[in-house]
């Protein structure tokens, strides 16, 4: 009878400050601010005959690469309806919002493909990266795996992916 397992992946290397602004309206948001962020990746499948339900390693370091990238960095939207970002030549980045500029390096910012700068964005970005098109998880008896994307202690989204 198969037997079923969750690992769950929470390492000290799976975190990254970065900064961001929440975008409440056209007219109003919040001001720049930034956060400790943590990641917590859970795998859910079964057990296979050598006792394991897959070599996590690949998974983790891949999360732990993306919170490299992620650290240290500002994070913009690019597919809010309130914001506008233009790049220049360099590729620094010019952000409007409500008649408000902000000036960013290109260097200091990461354009994410979300609609506003959150926690459920986030986890969703990270997860949607991690599963890709869900082959290489159904080869490896993923069933399904759960990202959890915190901001500070006792404030977490989650995302989830399960094999069809």
């Amino acid at each position: 009878m198969p037997r079923t397992t969750t690992l769950e992946l929470h390492k000290e290397e799976m975190k990254f400050s970065a900064g961001h602004f929440t975008i409440f309206s056209a007219t109003h948001r919040e001001n720049l601010h930034g956060h400790n962020f943590t990641v917590f990746v859970a795998l859910t499948g079964e057990v296979t005959d050598n006792g394991m339900l897959s070599d996590y390693g690949p998974l983790k370091r891949t999360i732990i690469e993306r919170c490299h990238a992620w650290n240290e960095t500002f994070f913009l939207p690019d597919r809010s309806p309130h914001l506008k970002l233009e790049r220049d030549a360099k590729g620094n980045v010019l952000a409007r919002f409500n008649g408000e500029e902000l000036h960013f390096l290109a260097r200091d910012v990461t354009v994410l493909p979300v609609a506003n700068v959150t926690l459920e964005e986030l986890a969703r970005v990270f997860g949607e990266e991690l599963v890709g098109d869900g082959s290489a998880m159904r080869r490896d008896g993923v069933l399904k795996l759960v990202v959890k994307c915190a901001s500070g202690p006792g404030q977490w989204s989650s995302w989830e992916w399960e094999a069809a």
